[in-house]
């Protein structure tokens, strides 16, 4: 089930609350207003997405949507998809001690990001990315010409992205779930993030 909420996602990672809890007091002390996307908090300017918030196994992270544009004098962003992401960077933190001794560095980082948002400084996505369909859409193509035509309806940025989501799988089993999942959804003509948009 969806969280609604950003209360109700820092409750569902009770383990990280106090690590999250400090991040979103740093993110509320500033002009971002907090929603939730893609399952989890994420702060905007203007209806601009600057800033993520996520709770992980080991650690919890900060986001920045163009965070390759940021300065980094402290060395602490990495790209956590080296070779797909462009602009999303990443500042993860083991500890709520970790987080309570940077405070004063991540508010910085935060306001040159809303500062960077709000000058239309961005880098944006390669749309002449060349579309790779992964075997295994291939292989459902030949067997249903009718998802194969409704693939070929959708706009290019929607066919990359169900592309990249059955590619990015590892397992075949993996992959096998991720098709039967969208094959509904590409027959029906939504995009695979459209619910996000």
């Amino acid at each position: 089930m969806a969280v609604k909420t950003v209360d109700e996602y820092i409750e569902n990672h009770a383990d990280r609350k106090d690590s999250l809890m400090l991040l979103r007091k740093v993110l509320a002390s500033t002009e971002l207003e907090e929603a939730i996307k893609w399952g989890g908090p994420v702060y905007t300017v203007k209806g601009k997405n600057v800033v993520g918030l996520g709770a992980f196994k080991s650690f919890v992270a900060i986001w920045f949507f163009q965070g390759a544009l940021l300065r980094d004098e402290n060395k602490v962003l990495v790209n956590a998809q080296e070779g797909k992401t462009k602009a999303l960077r990443q500042w993860r933190f083991g500890t709520s001690r970790e987080v309570e001794e940077s405070i004063a560095s991540i508010r910085a980082y935060v306001q040159e990001a809303i500062e960077n948002q709000k000058g239309g400084r961005e880098i944006k996505p390669d749309r002449n990315k060349e579309l790779v369909i992964p075997e295994e859409l291939l292989q459902v193509f030949g067997e249903r010409p009718n998802v194969k035509d409704a693939f070929q309806q959708l706009s290019l940025s929607r066919q990359r992205d169900y592309a990249e989501y059955i590619e990015s799988a590892k397992k075949t089993e993996t992959k096998i779930a991720r098709l039967e999942k969208i094959i509904p959804m590409i027959e029906q003509g939504i995009g695979l993030n459209d619910k996000y948009k």
